[in-house]
């Protein structure tokens, strides 16, 4: 059942990550980018690291989708939804993905639930510690300080570049 749940959110994921890259609305994207972050949570509750996986949810899918959605309402990029390389399958207005996007969000929730659940009861195994909080915070802020520093630094610039981009001439 787990492998078959695993195997279902990378087609997910793929399927997501391909939805990013082909459709020619930004929009339309950064949502199917957090249809894409969300699959990846769920895989990360399959492999027991719950703290990641909330830690995906709330940071990816929540906070840096935000920026992403700020950055394309401010930039006011203009889509290109009548593109003609495209195939028919990935044009804006196709109901099959929304109908895939719910499947996803209810096997999600089915997993989440379980999950929960799962913390829940008392269980004669001692947890793991792989993805645990100590062990996250170790790793951030040691060995991987230096490109967690540079990821912040590229966000901010990132950000300040778009308020200078969309900066009205007076």
């Amino acid at each position: 059942m787990t492998a078959s749940l695993f195997y279902l959110f990378a087609v997910g994921l793929l399927g997501a990550s391909l939805f990013v890259v082909l459709n020619p609305n930004p929009m339309y994207s950064v949502v199917a980018l957090v249809f894409g972050f969300a699959n990846l949570a769920a895989i990360y509750f399959l492999l027991e690291a719950y703290f990641i996986g909330a830690l995906q949810v709330l940071v990816y899918a929540g906070a840096i989708m935000v920026l992403f959605l700020f950055v394309v309402m401010l930039l006011n990029v203009q889509s290109d939804a009548d593109h003609p390389s495209l195939p028919r399958v990935f044009r804006i207005g196709s109901w099959w993905f929304g109908a895939l996007a719910l499947v996803f969000i209810g096997l999600f929730l089915l997993l989440v639930g379980r999950s929960a659940l799962a913390l829940l009861a008392p269980s004669e195994v001692p947890p793991t510690q792989i993805g645990s909080v100590s062990q996250v915070g170790e790793a951030l802020f040691t060995r991987y300080l230096l490109p967690f520093e540079l990821a912040s630094l590229l966000l901010t610039v990132a950000l300040i570049g778009t308020v200078f981009l969309a900066k009205k001439k007076i």
